[in-house]
């Protein structure tokens, strides 16, 4: 009988109710857990459609400065997500036994195999899981392991100079240098993972589309962390892994085919490691990751199954590569638009090399202990990493049920908080008014009180328990690649004055650096 008389008010007034159930529905995410009074964009306290088509600009980086700078240190970007630019709230937010966990922005970014989702380090949300794991691979990126793995980068370097030679220097081609120090990037991970290059360098050219796919792939995954169903939509469909599983569909990642291609020319050997623990070491060079992973495997067979070993190394392409390219990129553009600055580094490398500081090799390359003891060359890193971090978003994770306080503010259970290091690295309290130059002295004129608390709010690399595992490695190539490149070739702009674009797919990358090289003479000891 109600329904009876239900039915004629629905038929007639729905249009009214479905306009009334979405005011309701944006009202509760305006006010949603008090966060109303915090401001930011006038979309973002309503949708977070607004945040998905801010990340699908390509220019996320640059609204957040823009909030912040408006708005102050707390600025609201969604119904439930909240940024913070004042770098106190590192420690609270990433730090150690704070109960924060990663929000559901990282599985997006998780690989699939034979339809199972393939967790990494940095893709997983289960805190147990990630303390487990990184317990198993912990030492092989721990920075007593950087002399072993210097060999490995060293074999990279040499074809990565005689191949800018022969393409580029000896013929006067313009070179997008973005996309070569990519290449140097991922064979360097060939060499560290499976001690072998991969063939970018050698062959100047994509390998197998994994630099394409990966750059899609980031752009998806930017835009599609802020609406993390999607993801269940689109890549991750329930039903087409279930496909995937029973064999029907025979999909799978091409990062994901990738590592497993290059490691299943090893299968023999890690057999044997994983068996007897016997390491098969070739003179001279060490012993690479895809042989780590497997030792840990037989320490640790109930959790690094042979699923783990693959998710270890396909996480190695997906982050080994993409950001110490941005960050190598970032380096020589800011050298060449800056050409006092690569003068002075010039000399600090010139001078090292004619007092013995830096020995004689083949290619002139630098050893990672003489590139330490360079203070101009660690300046000129440092403020590359200050104003062009990779990372362009924020670092999500997600407050504990029970709330916790961040810099006086309570902040509810359940909200998302988090940091981006664009803001956080031009704070001009802790940088200095000229926050926007690139200015390396800056590093080496502070007071120690001072370059402690710039280095504390460097988050190029994250914080706390969730650093990049993989920033000593990146950390060894950039220190090496730089001077040795400098050494061996002059680097200048196609056009003198040309500006590059920038794009943010989550990660930062660059677009338009051309480049032209020229033959250097390197000065060598006395």
């Amino acid at each position: 009988m109600l329904l009876a008389e239900l039915l004629p008010f629905l038929r007639t007034y729905w249009p009214l109710l479905l306009l009334l159930t979405i005011i309701i529905h944006y009202l509760r995410n305006k006010y949603h857990n008090g966060l109303n009074k915090y401001p930011g964009h006038p979309l973002a306290a309503y949708t977070n459609w607004w945040r998905f088509f801010d990340a699908l600009s390509r220019k996320a980086e640059k609204t957040h400065l823009a909030l912040h700078a408006q708005h102050g240190d707390i600025v609201r970007l969604g119904p439930n997500v909240l940024s913070f630019a004042d770098p106190r709230a590192i420690k609270i937010i990433y730090g150690l036994n704070k109960g924060m966990v990663k929000s559901d922005f990282y599985p997006v970014q998780q690989a699939v195999a034979k339809g199972a989702r393939l967790p990494s380090l940095f893709s997983t949300t289960d805190e147990d899981f990630h303390a487990k794991y990184r317990r198993c691979v912990n030492s092989a990126f721990a920075m007593s392991s950087l002399v072993g793995y210097e060999p490995l980068v060293d074999s990279t370097t040499d074809a990565f100079i005689e191949q800018t030679e022969v393409r580029y220097a000896g013929t006067g081609r313009v070179c997008d240098f973005a996309r070569w120090l990519q290449f140097f990037a991922f064979d360097v991970v060939g060499e560290l993972t499976w001690s072998k290059r991969i063939g970018f360098v050698e062959r100047d050219e994509d390998v197998d589309g994994i630099v394409k796919f990966i750059g899609d792939f980031l752009s998806y995954a930017g835009p599609i962390g802020q609406q993390p169903f999607l993801d269940l939509l689109f890549q991750k469909n329930p039903i087409k892994l279930q496909l995937q599983k029973l064999g029907i569909s025979k999909y799978i990642f091409p990062v994901t085919r990738f590592a497993n291609a290059q490691s299943a020319t090893r299968e023999a050997e890690m057999a044997k490691v994983r068996s007897t623990g016997e390491v098969n070491q070739a003179e001279g060079r060490g012993v690479d990751l895809l042989t780590k992973f497997n030792l840990a495997q037989r320490d640790h067979p109930e959790f690094m199954t042979d699923r783990q070993v693959l998710a270890s190394c396909t996480s190695m392409i997906f982050a080994g590569s993409e950001t110490t390219a941005i960050s190598l990129s970032s380096i020589f553009y800011n050298l060449v638009k800056h050409p006092r600055v690569y003068r002075t580094l010039m000399a600090e490398l010139d001078e090292a090399a004619m007092n013995g500081a830096i020995a004689e090799r083949l290619h002139s390359k630098v050893s990672w202990s003489e590139a330490q003891k360079l203070p101009y060359l660690d300046a000129v890193i440092q403020e590359s990493f200050r104003l062009h971090p990779a990372a362009g978003l924020i670092l999500e994770r997600v407050v504990p049920a029970q709330g916790i306080d961040i810099l006086g503010s309570h902040i509810p259970g359940g909200t998302i908080v988090g940091c981006n290091a664009w803001v956080l690295h031009r704070r001009p309290e802790i940088f200095g008014s000229d926050v926007e130059v690139f200015r390396p002295e800056r590093w080496l004129e502070a007071q120690p009180h001072q370059l402690k608390e710039m280095k504390a709010t460097m988050f190029q690399f994250g914080a706390g328990a969730r650093t990049c595992i993989g920033k000593n490695i990146s950390l060894l190539e950039i220190y090496k690649l730089v001077p040795t490149f400098l050494r061996n070739f002059d680097v200048g702009l196609e056009e003198p004055g040309a500006e590059w674009r920038l794009h943010n797919a989550w990660f930062v990358r660059q677009l338009g650096f051309r480049t032209v090289f020229r033959r250097r003479g390197v000065p060598v000891g006395a």
